[in-house]
């Protein structure tokens, strides 16, 4: 049932994709098939304060385990980590100057879901499948993602206007 769930989340993800006058169409189905989606691993949410965020999860909505703050300069965020019974919450904030969350926020200042992370069992795979099929991906090559596995982003504009992280499972 939660690979059902995943699947049809991706499948509504994706959309007919129109490149200039070269319009290409691909069937979303036999995308999630190849590429052997797996649980909605987690979804961040960007947030302006922290701790007001924190606290929220934790005593007012009793969530199962909320993290101490993790500073990852290398991503310009710290994240709280918020787990649930079926998937996780990031919370994120920025940090430092070039941190892609505070352009985030700069554009929603009380902010709001910034991606969601689907779990894929081969990344390499996975981002050659999907820019084959026009969807285009930020990262050029996998990279080292908050959990310490390998990550890629895909374009929103590609998304339905949805950042999709997929991760290897």
């Amino acid at each position: 049932m939660k690979r059902f769930a995943t699947k049809n989340i991706f499948n509504n993800l994706l959309k007919q994709q129109s490149n200039g006058i070269n319009k290409r169409f691909y069937s979303t189905s036999s995308i999630a098939d190849k590429l052997q989606l797996g649980r909605l691993n987690h979804v961040a949410i960007a947030v302006p304060d922290l701790e007001k965020a924190s606290q929220l999860y934790r005593d007012v909505l009793c969530a199962n385990k909320v993290s101490e703050p993790q500073h990852l300069p290398e991503h310009g965020v710290t994240v709280v980590f918020v787990e649930l019974n079926n998937t996780k919450f990031e919370l994120l904030h920025p940090l430092g100057e070039k941190s892609p969350i505070q352009n985030y926020l700069t554009k929603n200042p009380s902010g709001g879901i910034h991606h969601v992370c689907i779990e894929v069992e081969d990344i390499n795979k996975a981002l050659a499948l999907v820019q084959e099929k026009g969807i285009r991906s930020l990262d050029k090559q996998p990279k080292i993602g908050a959990h310490g596995k390998p990550v890629i982003f895909l374009h929103p504009k590609d998304c339905n206007g949805v950042l999709v992280e997929l991760e290897q499972a």
